[in-house]
């Protein structure tokens, strides 16, 4: 029996996940959680064999989450789950411990092929997610959502988290989730650096 973790904030992907997983007798979810806190929280009392990880959570950064779960819990096996198909964002959740990606379009067989896979110690792409990585990459730096070229805007303006959260009508803490996502994204240690890049690649 493999023992599973999903780790989404958004409810409906948790329930459709649950579903494709329901009948699957190989494989149990053991726990649902929404924040990285959450999971960390969970892992000190229990440790599943494999985390379906959403890399876009409201309190962190997936890419940072994954390395530091790998870091205190190194024989957990990760699946970052993600919209993102950025070959650059695949690659630093595989340097950080992620031993699969997969698209949140993923069918029920992709899901649970991802989950049977990795547990045999391999690495294992979505269709999508593998297509996007056969890609040429015609540029190192990787485009901005919607939503992260509204934040950076903002951030660029000299807005805080807390003005940005109130202009966008979302939480502070996903202002600052999407902030260090932005930082992994490009590889960057600060905002200043990151708005830098945005402007000299006309991001923004």
């Amino acid at each position: 029996m493999i023992n599973l973790v999903l780790v989404e904030d958004h409810s409906f992907v948790t329930e459709v996940v649950r579903a494709m997983l329901a009948t699957e007798h190989g494989i149990t979810c053991i726990h649902y959680c929404a924040t990285g806190a959450a999971l960390l929280h969970f892992l000190k009392q229990q440790q599943p064999d494999v985390i379906l990880m959403d890399i876009n959570l409201p309190d962190a950064s997936g890419i940072d989450l994954c390395r530091e779960v790998k870091h205190l819990y190194p024989a957990i096996f990760i699946i970052a789950l993600s919209i993102n198909n950025q070959p650059g964002v695949i690659r630093k959740m595989i340097e950080h411990g992620a031993s699969g990606f997969v698209l949140k379009d993923a069918d029920k067989y992709e899901l649970i092929n991802a989950i049977t896979t990795v547990i045999k110690g391999k690495q294992f792409f979505s269709r999508s997610a593998a297509a996007a990585m056969r890609k040429p990459d015609k540029s190192a730096v990787p485009a901005l959502t919607r939503r992260e070229k509204e934040i950076l805007t903002l951030i660029a303006d000299g807005l805080t988290n807390k003005e940005i959260a109130e202009n966008l009508f979302i939480e502070v803490s996903t202002v600052d989730s999407h902030r260090k996502n932005m930082l992994a994204k490009y590889d960057v240690k600060n905002t200043s650096a990151l708005i830098k890049i945005a402007v000299v690649h006309k991001l923004i």
